[in-house]
């Protein structure tokens, strides 16, 4: 497509997710427009695109994705609808942001690698959007940079205020500490070879038949050990936080995400209702980074080869999860269109 022109997307799913990226792509970052948006609830579909100057509605997506005046998909649908909608979309060479999870078990993930192997370049990015964030872009530079040496831990926190009605115990791993999965890798520049899920005595807050907080700890292929504490329902707000242990010295960050007050005799800070306000900013730049890499004819940003790595170890702590013990993560060669 020309550079000069903006960036016409469809934005596959209307959830909250989704509603936010049209949101954003309409009047937050420059150089796009939803020009289609696609949802199984029609009234809600309709809704939006009514809002919209020149957008259709469409409760297909395959329609949505074969419009004329659709130049790149947003996907943002739930998990299991993603492995359709990429090879739709891989199948028509139209550049995709796909919400994490790529898909929701390895098994898919391979095969959407499989059919971008086909096509002979990347049109795939991964929308998992840490790595956009101000923190952990410090963090990286600082880890790279090499100044405090070798990284030999890295403690992660990952804490929300509740989990909807619907939320599974997998989820926790699979919806959840995907993320932190997916920033070990990056941060560390190594791959997880295994898993470990351990359940301390669940909260009072948790809901019935639900293990929460649990402790999830990585192990990577250069030896370092990582761990995760995820808590579904801590009750008090959102908060992600990362310590990296160097072999130099320390590095955090997540503390505080906003100013810290001081005043009538005591300090204090706010705490973020929910991922939507604590990683906005991540959002914002990733997607503009997605749309300026696109109108380039680039792809950037994490690849379909990180998707089906997270599957892969999300689908060792999942077991972990559920049967105990140690779980070593299976991950097929690494193919040279990621490398």
């Amino acid at each position: 497509m020309s550079s000069q022109r903006a960036l016409r997307v469809a934005v596959v799913g209307t959830g909250k997710m989704g509603a936010d990226h049209v949101r954003r792509l309409q009047h937050v970052i420059s150089g796009a427009r939803v020009t289609a948006v696609a949802d199984i609830d029609a009234e809600r579909v309709r809704t939006l695109a009514d809002a919209i100057e020149g957008c259709t509605a469409y409760t297909d997506p395959m329609l949505a994705m074969a419009a004329q005046d659709v130049d790149a998909v947003l996907i943002a649908a739930p998990g299991p609808a993603h492995e359709a909608a990429l090879l739709e979309a891989l199948g028509r060479d139209l550049p995709v942001l796909c919400e994490k999870p790529l898909t929701p078990d390895a098994a898919s993930a391979l095969r959407v690698l499989e059919a971008e192997q086909r096509l002979g370049h990347r049109r795939i990015q991964v929308g998992f959007m840490r790595r956009y964030d101000t923190e952990y872009l410090q963090l990286k530079r600082l880890l790279d940079g090499g100044e405090l040496g070798r990284a030999l831990m890295l403690h992660q926190r990952h804490r929300n205020p509740a989990m909807p009605a619907w939320f599974t115990e997998e989820m926790l791993i699979n919806d959840s500490v995907v993320h932190e999965m997916d920033v070990t890798r990056w941060l560390l520049d190594q791959e997880i070879t295994a898993v470990t899920v351990h359940k301390p005595t669940p909260s009072s807050q948790a809901p019935a038949g639900m293990s929460d907080p649990q402790f999830v700890l990585f192990e990577t292929e250069s030896g370092a050990v990582v761990d995760v504490e995820i808590f579904g329902h801590c009750g008090y707000g959102y908060q992600v936080q990362a310590e990296a242990v160097c072999e130099r010295g320390t590095a955090r960050i997540g503390d505080e995400h906003g100013p810290r007050v001081n005043a009538d005799g005591r300090w204090s800070g706010r705490i973020a209702p929910d991922y939507v306000e604590r990683f906005e900013d991540a959002y914002d730049r990733e997607v503009q980074a997605w749309v300026d890499a696109t109108r380039r004819g680039e792809i950037t940003g994490p690849s379909v080869w990180d998707g089906y790595a997270a599957a892969a170890v999300c689908e060792a702590g999942v077991r972990s999860q559920r049967d105990g013990g140690r779980v070593e993560v299976e991950l097929t060669e690494r193919p040279p269109l990621y490398r």
